[in-house]
């Protein structure tokens, strides 16, 4: 029992004391939560414009889920390829469109969509970026038409960018 009480006190100290000092294990280029929400509300407001319902998923730099948002209506289905594109895209520092571009039968990537546990290798997987060109995290969409989902990532991204 002694073990255990050291161990807790030692876990406890060890731990942030202060809300200053959690903020502090936030990295210095991953994405914010007041970035990915900016994000969501760009995505959020083309998907609406356009009249489909989608789901989308923002990760961090480290293919993390940051934020997701599955619009009333939106297909069940699309929630896990939201979440792969988004994930896909910042694995492989690309948008899914171009790694599906090199992907497909015959070329030199046949077949990478089997690997990762599943990735998704069609539109709607885009990169965020920060001011400085640094990738923070991706955004995906999925609910729609491959190209409507690629509109509604793309509006995300420009919705930081403002």
């Amino acid at each position: 029992m002694r073990i255990f009480a050291a161990f807790a006190l030692a876990l406890a100290l060890a731990l942030p004391a202060t809300a200053a000092e959690v903020g502090k294990l936030q990295l210095p280029d991953d994405i914010t939560l007041a970035q990915a929400q900016k994000v969501m509300a760009g995505a959020l407001a083309f998907a609406e414009k356009q009249g489909v319902p989608m789901n989308i998923a923002i990760v961090d730099a480290g293919g993390n889920l940051k934020d997701f948002c599955r619009m009333d209506g939106a297909f069940l289905g699309s929630i896990d390829i939201s979440a792969k594109k988004a994930k896909t895209a910042r694995f492989f520092n690309m948008s899914t469109a171009q790694l599906g571009a090199v992907s497909g039968p015959g070329q030199e990537l046949y077949g990478i969509e089997t690997t990762n546990n599943g990735l998704v290798v069609f539109g709607g997987g885009e990169l965020l970026r920060n001011r400085d060109g640094v990738i923070i995290g991706a955004i995906g969409v999925s609910g729609g038409s491959v190209a409507e989902d690629a509109n509604v990532a793309r509006a995300g991204v420009e919705a930081l960018n403002k």
